[in-house]
């Protein structure tokens, strides 16, 4: 007798089919090209004109593109880097990798982004950059912190890992950051295995990354290739970017069925007293992730096991980084409401196909 297995329902699913893609494969198997070739070009194009930016730079992961751009602002040891303490813990790790000090900034309980008070509080004589993280994809505030490191004559960093597709101002009003840093990663709106992207107006960081991401070498008028410069392997694929442009393509119709399926978890899920991440009135939000604070009495990483018990995965919403293990011993200066956020919020299945309504019921059951 077969042993019957409960079909799972994952937490999101790639909006890529293999015969979306086929055809781009056997291109690039036609063509014998498998690195900077012309998906490439078409990828970059795609995102620059997406994301209304002058500029774009394919790399490996948001985490080489984050590094790549505190390079381009020599950041060292003696400097400090202001960084959204709720965030995957590379945005922080970049920053140490460097050499200098993140100093970690609380989040509004609301929209889980970095609080701008918060932000005031800490810089000083040291502070080098910022990096504003649009947390699991909301980039509301985004655009005042701008304004303030703009009077401050801080760069910003956009940690956009999450945020492709999201927008904190209307984009004809122009760049809401100094450099924007994407990824391609399984869970993000657009997979591509693993990537990344700089997005910038800056003609400056362009050239720089015209060069460093790729060894440091430039190619002459006549074909000749030059090493102008020590430099890094940060390329994608061409395999990577085709699988990337095949999604960027329909990224409007991706982020409208995700926030399809936020609206019912919100209709379903506020009643029995879960809270929403605000989204601020002017913002286009693309539902990277549909998270939720969990109710005060409910115990968030039990309700998770029942859940997960169900075949229902789910996740928190992401890291106090303050509050990691690493960090924490290091600088003792663990960040309040970033730290509540990571312990009570939950993420639930997000993607196109999904059948909301089992997962409602499951909720129900588990709670």
């Amino acid at each position: 007798m077969k042993t019957q297995f409960k079909k799972k329902i994952n937490l999101i699913r790639p909006s890529v089919t293999l015969g979306e893609f086929l055809p781009f494969l056997e291109d690039i198997f036609d063509s014998g090209i498998f690195s900077s070739g012309k998906y490439n070009t078409l990828f970059a194009k795609e995102l620059a004109k997406i994301t209304a930016s002058k500029f774009c730079h394919p790399c490996s992961s948001a985490t080489t593109a984050l590094w790549s751009c505190l390079k381009f602002l020599d950041i060292k040891e003696g400097d400090e880097v202001l960084v959204s303490d709720l965030s995957f813990p590379a945005t922080a790790n970049v920053v140490e990798d460097l050499g200098a000090t993140p100093v970690f900034v609380d989040v509004n309980l609301d929209t889980f982004n970095m609080s701008l008070s918060e932000l005031a509080a800490k810089i000083n004589t040291k502070s080098k950059a910022v990096i504003f993280v649009d947390a699991l994809g909301n980039p509301t505030g985004l655009k005042e912190i701008y304004q303030f490191c703009k009077s401050n004559k801080i760069p910003l960093i956009e940690d956009a890992a999450c945020a492709l597709g999201s927008y904190d101002n209307d984009l004809d009003f122009g760049p809401t950051a100094d450099m924007s840093c994407f990824s391609f990663h399984p869970r993000k709106i657009i997979c591509a295995g693993e990537g990344g992207a700089i997005t910038t107006d800056n003609e400056e960081l362009n050239n720089f990354l015209e060069i460093k991401l790729k060894h440091g070498a430039r190619k002459t008028v006549s074909g000749e290739v030059i090493f102008e410069d020590f430099g890094y392997n940060f390329r994608i694929s061409e395999i990577q970017a085709a699988l990337a442009f095949v999604q960027i393509k329909k990224l409007q119709n991706i982020v409208a069925k995700r926030k399809d399926i936020w609206r019912q978890y919100c209709d379903f899920l506020l009643p029995l007293g879960f809270q929403a991440q605000k989204v601020g009135e002017n913002v286009t939000y693309n539902v990277q992730s549909s998270c939720f604070v969990v109710p005060s009495n409910l115990n968030r990483d039990e309700f998770a096991k029942k859940l997960s018990n169900d075949g229902i995965d789910t996740s928190i919403g992401t890291y106090s980084m303050s509050a990691s293990h690493y960090f924490k011993q290091k600088y003792c200066s663990i960040q309040p409401k970033a730290e509540f956020l990571m312990k009570n919020t939950i993420s639930f299945p997000c993607y196109d196909g999904l059948d909301i309504d089992v997962v409602k019921k499951h909720i129900l059951t588990a709670l």
